[in-house]
C-alpha cells in the first residue's frame, strides 16, 4: 500500500490573463516525473514563513547552517541538505526568540484568537485554537490531534510552572518551530487516478510546490482551503490558484527568489573589496548592486514583460547615490531608487556588465577574467566548466614583477600549460571582454599604463568588447535553454530526470514560441502535470527477488 506521507527518517524526527491561456493551451509530452523530495526550507523561505503566519514586526535574528549548491541552485541543495547538531542549537534558538515574540503583550492580541480563561494558568482550549491556525500554515496542511497533542501538553505544562498562560503558549510554539514538519517541506505521493501505473503529488503536496515556486513562502489560507476541497486535482482548479499567485505582488517576491538563486546573489554575503584600492566600493554599493540587478530584471521581464534575452543587451537600470558613485553617474534621487539608462555607446549593457556581476565575480583587489567568464559559463549558460587541477601554478599569472602588464598577456601563460589550456579556453575568451571593469566593476581604458584589448569569442561569435558579449549571450540559444530548465529545476527542487528530456525540449520551445517571455514560462511549469507527477519508487532488490 502506498504511504500517504514521506517519512523523514530518525534524525529529523528527533529535532524539536488571455494570452497566458494561449500560451498554456499545447499538450505536453508525457513525463512520469521525478521522486518526492524533503527539502530544507532556505533561509530567505523561513524568514518570509515568520513573516508570513506571525507578521514583519517579529524579528528573525540568527545564523543558519550553510546549503550547498546543487546543480546550480541553492533550491535543489536544499534536498540533500541535513541539520548539524549545532543548526539544530541555532534553530532553537530562533524559536525560542520567534515565540516570545509572538506572546509579547503588543502582538498577542493581534496574534492568539482567544483569550485564556484565567492568565495565569492553563487553557487547553485556547491553546489548541492557536496551535491549529499557526500549525496549518507553519506544516503546510491540515493539522491532526496528533499534530496538536505535543504542543498543547507542552504549554499546559509550562503555564503551570510559570504561572503564565503566555509562558506556556510560547514554549508550545517552540516546539513547533523546531518540527522537521516545519524545517523540512515533505512531499507525499498518491496514486494518479487517470492512471493507476503513474503517481502525482497529494493535493498539499503541490500546494507547496506552487507556493514556494511562485511566492517563496508557505501556502497562504486559500491555496490551503483549495487543496482541502480537492481543487488543486482539477486542471482548472490548478489554473485559478495559479493566476491568483500570479497575479499577487507576492510573485514578483517570488521571482526575485529565483534569479537570487540562478544567479548566486547570496555570495555577496561573502563579497570584500580592498577599500585602500577601491575606496567608493563600500557597503551600501555592495548592498545596492544585488537590489540593482534585480530591480532591473523584474522591470525587464514582469513589469515590461520583455524578451529574456534583452537582459543581456539592455541599458535600463536603475541607481541610488552609492552605485552612482562607483559607476561615476549622477543619481538623481538622494536617498532612493532611481529609473537610470546609461547612454548609447557606453560599455555597460545587460546585467553582465552591472556591479552584481562584474564586482562579485573579481578578487577583492583586481578583476578576473577567468572568474567571470567561469561565471557567464555556469550561471547563465549553465554550462559547467571543471575545477581546475589541485597542482595548478599561478605564480606566473600572480607574479607583481611580470613584463606582462595586461591580464590577456598574463593569462597567455595558461595556454602554453595543458593542464590548464582547456578549460582556460572556455573561460577566458568570454571574460576578457569585461576587462574594461576594474574588480569594483567601475570602467577603465588602460591596466597598468597599458591599453585593454576586450575583443573575445563565446562559441563562434567574436566580439570586440563587452557590448558584443551581450549580444552574443542575446544569440546563444544556451541562454534561453538554461533558464528553462533553471526554472524548472527550481520549481521541482531537484535535478532533470532522464524521462523529462521531451519534456524539457516541448519547454524551450513553448518559450521561444511566447517571445521568450518569463511569466508565460512559469505558468506552463506551474500548470504542468510535469510539476505533480511522481516517478515510482524501484522495488528494492533482496536475496529472493524484488519485495
Amino acid at each position: 500500500m502506498m504511504p500517504v506521507r514521506t517519512r523523514l527518517g530518525l534524525a529529523c524526527a528527533l529535532l524539536l490573463g488571455a494570452a497566458l491561456l494561449t500560451a498554456c493551451s499545447r499538450s505536453e509530452p508525457p513525463t512520469k516525473g521525478g521522486p518526492v523530495t524533503v527539502r530544507r526550507l532556505t533561509e530567505a523561505q523561513y524568514r518570509n514563513v515568520i513573516a508570513d503566519v506571525f507578521g514583519p514586526q517579529i524579528v528573525v535574528a540568527g545564523r543558519f547552517d550553510p546549503i550547498v549548491r546543487t546543480e546550480g541552485l541553492l533550491a535543489v541543495g536544499a534536498s540533500r541538505a541535513s541539520i548539524t547538531p549545532s543548526g539544530v542549537e541555532r534553530f532553537a534558538a530562533l524559536a525560542r526568540s520567534i515565540a516570545q515574540q509572538v506572546v509579547a503583550p503588543g502582538n498577542r492580541e493581534l496574534l492568539i484568537p482567544c483569550r485564556p480563561a484565567a492568565p495565569g494558568a492553563a487553557d487547553d482550549a485556547c491553546a489548541t485554537k492557536f496551535f491549529q491556525q499557526a500549525g496549518r500554515l507553519l506544516y503546510r496542511r491540515a493539522v491532526t490531534a496528533d499534530d496538536l497533542a505535543g504542543p498543547v501538553r507542552i504549554a499546559r505544562t509550562a503555564a503551570l510552572a510559570r504561572q503564565d498562560f503566555h509562558a506556556g503558549l510560547a514554549y508550545g510554539l517552540q516546539g513547533m518551530l523546531t518540527s522537521p514538519e516545519f524545517l523540512f517541506i515533505a512531499e507525499s505521493a498518491e496514486p494518479d487516478p487517470a492512471d493507476k501505473n503513474l503517481l502525482r503529488l497529494d493535493a498539499y503536496s503541490r500546494a507547496s510546490r506552487l507556493s514556494f515556486m511562485l511566492w517563496n513562502t508557505t501556502p497562504d489560507a486559500m491555496l490551503l482551503d483549495a487543496a482541502a476541497r480537492g481543487e488543486l486535482a482539477d486542471a482548472d482548479g490548478v489554473a485559478a490558484q495559479v493566476d491568483r499567485l500570479m497575479a499577487s505582488p507576492r510573485f514578483t517576491q517570488g521571482v526575485r527568489a529565483f534569479f537570487t538563486d540562478m544567479l548566486s546573489l547570496d555570495d555577496f554575503s561573502t563579497l570584500e573589496k580592498d577599500s585602500l584600492i577601491y575606496p567608493a566600493f563600500g557597503l551600501a554599493a555592495a548592498e545596492d548592486s544585488r537590489e540593482q540587478v534585480l530591480r532591473t530584471l523584474i522591470d525587464e521581464l514582469i513589469a515590461r514583460e520583455g524578451d529574456y534575452r534583452d537582459i543581456f543587451t539592455t541599458r535600463r537600470t536603475f541607481m541610488t547615490v552609492p552605485l552612482g558613485m562607483v559607476y561615476r553617474v549622477p543619481a538623481t534621487r538622494p536617498g532612493g531608487w532611481a529609473p537610470f539608462e546609461f547612454e548609447e555607446g557606453d560599455p555597460r549593457a545587460g546585467i553582465q556588465t552591472q556591479l552584481s556581476f562584474v564586482a562579485l565575480h573579481s578578487h577583492p583587489g583586481k578583476s578576473s577574467p577567468t572568474l567571470r567568464g567561469k561565471a557567464i559559463r555556469e550561471l547563465l549558460l549553465c554550462q559547467k566548466v571543471p575545477d581546475p587541477p589541485g597542482n595548478v601554478n599561478f605564480d606566473r599569472f600572480n607574479d607583481p614583477k611580470s613584463p606582462n602588464k595586461t591580464a590577456r598577456l598574463r593569462l597567455a601563460a595558461h595556454a602554453t600549460d595543458p593542464a590548464c589550456a582547456g578549460c582556460h579556453k572556455l573561460m577566458d575568451p568570454i571574460g576578457l571582454a569585461l576587462e574594461n571593469f576594474d574588480g569594483a566593476g567601475q570602467i577603465r581604458l588602460t591596466e597598468n599604463g597599458e591599453r585593454i584589448d576586450a575583443s573575445g569569442e563565446l562559441n563562434g561569435f567574436k566580439f570586440a568588447d563587452a557590448r558584443g558579449l551581450g549580444q552574443a549571450m542575446r544569440e546563444d540559444p544556451a541562454a534561453t535553454s538554461c533558464v528553462v530548465r533553471r526554472a524548472y529545476t527550481y520549481a521541482a527542487g531537484r535535478p532533470i530526470e532522464k524521462g523529462e528530456r521531451d519534456w524539457m525540449a516541448d519547454l524551450e520551445q513553448s518559450f521561444a514560441d511566447d517571445g521568450y517571455r518569463l511569466r508565460p514560462l512559469l505558468r506552463r511549469i506551474a500548470l504542468s502535470k510535469a510539476l505533480q507527477s511522481i516517478a515510482k519508487p524501484k522495488p528494492e532488490l533482496s536475496a529472493g527477488g524484488p519485495t
